[in-house]
């Protein structure tokens, strides 16, 4: 599982559906919609740094487009979260999938506007089994150990905390018995 070679086993974000939200994949016109759903600055409370402007944000949605690395060892996946009743953007999801595909670093983030209202556990939730379903046998999450909301997410996507601590944050893992 260690073997990177193939990154991402072919992977590449396919449009996912949920009760509430579509998770569609990431373009750079979406910078135009989630530049207001990032800018708040309590946001960046527990994942650091601070509201992108919009041509920082659409810089950095175009390397994230392209779908791998610089040198190819990972997969990038990112999806804008709309909601399915009116395509409003709400947050994100992503994964960096390596090791031929088997192994998938998972994020989330909504947007303080849409907190508190499921989502995240919804579009966490639509992830991990589309990505399941591709094979992964191995997810996992990096989260502040005050991050309750987060905590919450992970937990009911089948992930569990260890006692490995990375950078201030907790790993958290789920792996197919």
């Amino acid at each position: 599982m260690d073997d990177d070679s193939g990154a991402g086993g072919g992977l590449s974000a396919d449009r996912i559906e949920a009760a509430r939200l579509t998770l569609t994949p990431l373009t750079v016109e979406d910078a135009d919609d989630m530049v207001d759903v990032l800018a708040g600055e309590d946001l960046y409370g527990f994942i650091g740094g601070g509201p992108p402007d919009l041509d920082g944000l659409r810089a950095r949605y175009a390397r994230l487009a392209a779908g791998r690395s610089p040198d190819g060892r990972q997969a990038w996946l990112n999806w804008i979260l709309r909601r399915r009743r009116d395509g409003r953007a709400v947050g994100t999801v992503q994964a960096t999938v390596t090791g031929a595909g088997r192994r998938a670093e998972v994020a989330w983030v909504v947007g303080t506007a849409w907190q508190g209202r499921g989502y995240a556990s919804e579009a966490a939730a639509a992830l991990a089994g589309w990505l399941r379903g591709r094979g992964v046998d191995l997810l996992q999450a990096h989260i502040h150990p005050d991050h309750q909301a987060s905590m919450k997410v992970a937990a009911g996507i089948g992930l569990r905390p260890t006692d490995l601590m990375e950078d201030g944050e907790r790993l958290w893992r789920w792996e197919r018995g």
